[in-house]
């Protein structure tokens, strides 16, 4: 397990619940002997989190403005001064006891994702429909099986996350995006069950925001899985295709021209999906931590046991 870790938390107003975050951080990773620099993006708060956060003892960035919580992420990843680095949300939700094991399983793994799936996990019910439904459509586009998909306790290696640096924006979607990104490109990510509680303060995700995150995963398929957009699209347009032709033939022996718009939409997007999915994987293979970054999971070597000799009788 690594022995040093930068812990990139981004706030903003976050008055009532930095001091304890910060407390929580840092006694949780100084109890497992590991040396911690707190880092505390301000994110152009307009209360006093950041004088809370310096007298904290946290390292603490301004931003001039609120950029965002991804622009506050990339801003502390960016200057943090370990190759290992942890987020935490500063509204107190996350448990930061659990930044240890998640620390010790990174030598596994490119990226450990806290998953809200534990015994105590206060998700208000008003988001969780759209929580399914995103979590559903997110494990399509990777065909993987995401737990979390956007949980703000995750610790990874520094310069895998900073690679998608461009395309990682500026919002609450940032843990998304990395997340598919990072599944898309065959990273190791393991996920660690963790409890969620209530948070501290109001929350600054709103309802619609579901439907910003909707289309991020749709755009992010569109970089790393573009076929897992258009085949669908691709067999829709030939079942219409198929259906509309034996309707017609059955009414009058002659194709229409809907049958025949539906089979040239499908040749179409099937060369225009293909064609995206070729340059994903040029790219792809363009960047060297695509393949050479993934830590396998190796099992411990078993002691062979000792050759036993008989004795005489």
């Amino acid at each position: 397990m690594t022995d040093h870790a930068s812990i990139v938390i981004p706030a903003y107003n976050e008055v009532a619940g930095i001091a304890a975050v910060i407390g929580e951080v840092r006694q949780a990773l100084a109890q497992a002997g590991i040396a911690a620099e707190i880092i505390v993006v301000d994110d152009g708060s307009t209360d006093d989190t950041a004088r809370v956060a310096t007298v904290s003892g946290a390292r603490v960035i301004q931003h001039r403005s609120n950029r965002g919580y991804g622009a506050a992420l990339k801003t502390g990843i960016a200057a943090a001064r370990s190759d290992v680095v942890g987020i935490i949300d500063a509204d107190g939700t996350y448990p930061a006891a659990q930044l240890a094991a998640m620390l010790a399983e990174l030598e596994h793994a490119d990226m450990v994702v806290g998953a809200r799936t534990g015994g105590n996990v206060e998700i208000p019910l008003v988001r969780r429909p759209a929580k399914w439904a995103l979590n559903h459509l997110a494990n399509y586009v990777a065909h993987a099986q995401i737990p979390d998909l956007n949980s703000g306790l995750r610790v990874f290696r520094r310069d895998v996350v900073m690679q998608y640096f461009p395309i990682l924006p500026d919002q609450f979607s940032w843990t998304t995006t990395i997340t598919l990104a990072m599944h898309c490109d065959k990273y190791a990510v393991s996920y660690v069950p963790i409890d969620y509680r209530l948070r501290r303060g109001m929350s600054k995700i709103v309802p619609w925001d579901a439907y910003n995150f909707a289309i991020l995963i749709l755009r992010t398929a569109m970089l790393f899985r573009p076929l897992r957009v258009f085949l669908p699209l691709v067999i829709l347009c030939l079942v219409y295709g198929t259906g509309k032709t034996m309707l017609d033939m059955i009414r009058d022996p002659n194709i229409s021209a809907s049958a025949i718009l539906a089979f040239l939409s499908a040749l179409q997007l099937l060369l225009i999906g293909m064609l995206g999915d070729a340059m994903t994987m040029r790219l792809g293979r363009l960047s060297p931590n695509a393949v050479f970054g993934v830590q396998p999971k190796e099992l411990p070597q078993a002691t062979p046991e000792p050759e036993r000799t008989g004795g005489a009788a």
